[in-house]
């Protein structure tokens, strides 16, 4: 297949890139680089994808129609029309958001429907949507299903989402297109970004700092090891390709297992041999109290079977950091 990904130099895109092309697709890359983080994070992501003749990146923002339409007539004119998009690129973070919600409502809206109508006049009828668990807003009943009410997110991250949702369903009827939304459960692994939680308490405690420490510690998370969210796209992408024209449809990402703030600090705390200096500080607004997701319908419809608990991944995330650390001293 022919596949464009947005945001492809970003965590989660980034190793979907390398899976895609492994598996002999050709793969376009779409991004625009954002100062959210370093750069030259970014650049260090896609490194290794960059040197393969079967992926391309283009730079570029999702507001820029003329740029979007340029990588679906590059793509044709190279003999690849684009078959698939996964949208991955979005302005991230809640607490970001609280303060540029007219940023985020311009990226992660505007940008999601000039990529549909790029699809659109592309005769491109496939789409994977990446959502964020954090629709669900502060939903008591848990584990979370995909046929909760999901009508009151608490940030304007999670406003965006849950509106982009709204836009796939609502393209896929009125234009008989295939589009599948994945909402993910706090994706972590090597890449992740550095402003998340355990990239930034692995990198605070390993520098014997103090780390953040929001509330009293009882919060919960849904964390899901990168491999196994890859897994998970994969295979949306294989299910979107066998539905009929005009399906939408929604899918929880998660490990299906929730982990509290004070137990993910222990966790880092024994994988790095170290122990944690806390900030405490009160909760942030935007912040949910929990993540949970149910995965049956994942498990049934996408062969969703998640591999990595949250234990093995952590050393394997303090392994590859610490990897990090020493190739740069030796630079």
């Amino acid at each position: 297949m022919n596949i464009l990904i947005t945001g492809a130099a970003g965590f989660i895109a980034s190793h979907l890139c390398e899976r895609l092309v492994s598996e002999d697709h050709h793969v376009f890359g779409f991004d625009n680089f954002d100062a959210y983080y370093d750069r030259h994070v970014k650049e260090q992501n896609i490194a290794e994808v960059r040197s393969d003749e079967r992926f391309r990146l283009f730079e570029g923002s999702l507001c820029d129609v003329y740029a979007l339409a340029q990588v679906f007539g590059t793509a044709a004119e190279t003999g690849h029309s684009i078959d698939h998009v996964v949208h991955l690129a979005a302005k991230a973070g809640v607490r970001p958001s609280i303060e540029d919600p007219v940023g985020y409502t311009k990226t992660n809206i505007e940008g999601t429907v000039n990529l549909i109508e790029a699809m659109i006049a592309s005769d491109v009828k496939d789409l994977t949507f990446a959502s964020s668990s954090s629709v669900y807003g502060n939903t008591k009943t848990v584990p979370f299903r995909e046929d909760h009410v999901v009508d009151y997110p608490i940030s304007p991250y999670a406003a965006t989402k849950r509106a982009c949702e709204l836009l796939c369903h609502t393209y896929a009827h009125l234009h008989a297109m295939r589009i599948c939304a994945l909402r993910f459960f706090t994706v972590y692994g090597p890449r992740q970004r550095p402003d998340l939680a355990i990239a930034k308490f692995t990198r605070l405690i390993e520098n014997g700092r103090p780390i953040p420490f929001y509330g009293d510690g009882s919060t919960t998370r849904d964390y899901t090891y990168v491999d196994d969210t890859i897994d998970g796209v994969i295979g949306a992408i294989a299910w979107v390709k066998d539905q009929p024209l005009g399906t939408y449809d929604v899918f929880n990402l998660g490990e299906s297992r929730t982990v509290s703030l004070s137990e993910l600090v222990s966790l880092l705390e024994e994988a790095l041999g170290k122990k944690a200096k806390i900030d405490k500080q009160p909760r942030q607004p935007g912040d949910v109290d929990a993540t949970y997701a149910d995965i049956s319908r994942a498990r049934e419809h996408l062969g969703y079977d998640p591999q990595t608990p949250i234990e093995t991944g952590i050393v394997n995330y303090v392994k590859w950091i610490r990897s990090r650390l020493t190739s740069s001293r030796d630079e």
